[in-house]
């Protein structure tokens, strides 16, 4: 009897549908933030919170700052929601790609301003993949 509960339970977590879009951490002290965009913003958020509070983020400016200011001086904040409006299996990641770079061209939370690295333009990929390949001959 407890096994088919689980197994409903199971498929009811795996069929809700998870919180997506575009979020921010933000350091309060100073105003730097980080954006990203996820599928699953509660499951991001958990993601970034454990890797900080076990002092091995992978953005090592974020984790130093951590560090340095404690947890309470850093906010997680949703700036824009996705809804579902295709089927359960429709893959949003070209969507949340397209806001993300919105809000990454609206807020530039580089340098100073942010812990985000640039990403490379079209031209600077192409030019990458052209070295590439005369490295391989």
């Amino acid at each position: 009897m407890m096994s088919n509960q689980k197994k409903a339970l199971t498929k009811q977590y795996k069929e809700t549908p998870r919180q997506m879009g575009v979020y921010q951490i933000r350091n309060v002290v100073n105003g730097k933030m980080l954006i990203g965009g996820s599928p699953n913003i509660p499951g991001i958020f958990n993601r970034h919170k454990f890797a900080l509070l076990a002092g091995a983020h992978d953005n090592k400016q974020l984790q130093a700052d951590w560090q340095e200011l404690g947890q309470e001086n850093f906010s997680f904040e949703v700036l824009d929601e996705l809804s579902p409006t295709e089927g359960a299996d429709h893959d949003y990641r070209e969507d949340l790609t397209f806001l993300e770079d919105m809000w990454l061209e609206k807020l530039e939370p580089y340098g100073d301003r942010g812990y985000n690295v640039r990403k490379k333009g079209r031209e600077e990929k192409l030019r990458m993949i052209t070295d590439n390949r005369r490295g391989a001959e």
